[in-house]
């Protein structure tokens, strides 16, 4: 057997391109990433391909991203990586730990986590948050302290708890079978237009148009703060419209597809709830929907089944052989969760998000 010390934790090349001289290993920490979630999560959907990735490691003014590949005698076989927001003097960070299961219980895992807390000690982060999907299995339950949900104490809970963390919230997975009927979709889309006088659906797609960067970049800002998050910490974001052009660039500069279909106030022309659905460059994969949220001060008028409804509805003319949209949800957002399935999302798997505050 290889020893702990025949590890290595090597900084992740950013290449220019996938086609750069340098971009062995970036290409390559991609297919293992790929593999690592399959073994998760039993499918492929999670998968994206290296250059529809790469944008997504690009140097940005909002967050240093931190990154090393795990390398087992000469062969990637995980990757680690910290995220640190650059919002004032934010002292949090998100990380990841990802293996291939067969080099599970070499100790590798724990040395790199010894690798995390180093650094984000170095750069101040006292908060470590970090997020895992728990497959389903039989054995005792965890459950976080908001009650909602719970998961299963497997090998990575296990992991997580050995470092100190605490479980904090259970997401569910949903999916929705995009080959189905959509007479509920449409239903429940005709009710809320009903429900919903004084309002309008718009739609884009990134790049933003200018009219609506301003509107959106606010409700993006409103993520951190008003979407349930228990006792995870999330720095309240500042967005503008240069902010929302680096955002758009993650999906456009890899032709990537990200809709976004919002609610426009008409007596005032704000935007004030939207939706974000998701695909790669092959429309035969899984489709994503990323944020939703209503504004707080335009709840109570259906405006989340609206934006998730129309948008579902032009998305088969978008990714007609796509078979199903994921999205995820707090277990305690009993509201969008309401709305979900109502439309039809079912429940796949169960995330943990994992705190632990340094000394």
């Amino acid at each position: 057997m290889t020893t702990l010390t025949d590890i290595e934790f090597r900084p992740l090349t950013v290449p220019g391109s996938i086609d750069a001289p340098d971009a062995a290993d970036f290409v390559e920490m991609v297919r293992v990433r790929n593999a690592i979630y399959r073994e998760i999560s039993g499918h492929g959907d999670h998968a994206i391909t290296a250059d529809e990735l790469l944008p997504h490691y690009a140097t940005t003014d909002y967050e240093r991203r931190l990154s090393w590949v795990v390398v087992d005698d000469g062969a990637i076989i995980g990757r680690v990586g910290i995220d640190m927001p650059l919002e004032g003097d934010s002292k949090v960070a998100f990380w990841l730990i990802e293996l291939l299961h067969d080099t599970w219980g070499r100790g590798i895992g724990s040395a790199a986590y010894d690798l995390v807390e180093t650094v984000a000690r170095e750069n101040g982060r006292t908060v470590l948050q970090s997020f895992a999907e728990h497959p389903a299995s039989a054995g005792p339950r965890i459950a976080p302290p908001t009650g909602f949900g719970d998961i299963p104490e497997d090998h990575v809970a296990r992991f997580y708890r050995r470092h100190g963390y605490t479980l904090e919230q259970v997401e569910r997975n949903s999916a929705f079978d995009l080959m189905g009927s959509f007479d509920t979709v449409q239903r429940l889309h005709d009710e809320a237009i009903a429900a919903s006088a004084g309002y309008r659906v718009v739609q884009w797609f990134a790049p933003t148009p200018d009219e609506y960067a301003e509107g959106y970049a606010w409700m993006k800002s409103r993520m951190a703060t008003d979407a349930p998050s228990a006792d995870m910490e999330f720095d309240e974001e500042t967005w503008d419209a240069a902010r929302i052009a680096t955002h758009d660039a993650k999906y456009t500069e890899s032709g990537r597809t990200i809709q976004v279909t919002a609610a426009q106030h008409i007596a005032t022309g704000e935007l004030c709830a939207f939706n974000e659905l998701v695909i790669g460059k092959d429309r035969t994969e899984a489709s994503h929907q990323e944020d939703t949220l209503v504004l707080k001060g335009h709840r109570g008028h259906k405006l989340g089944t609206l934006v998730k409804c129309a948008g579902l509805l032009s998305w088969r003319e978008i990714a007609p052989q796509s078979p199903r949209v994921l999205t995820y949800n707090a277990e305690e957002n009993r509201p969008m969760l309401d709305i979900n399935e109502a439309i039809g999302f079912a429940p796949i798997a169960y995330n943990g998000a994992w705190k632990k505050v340094l000394s």
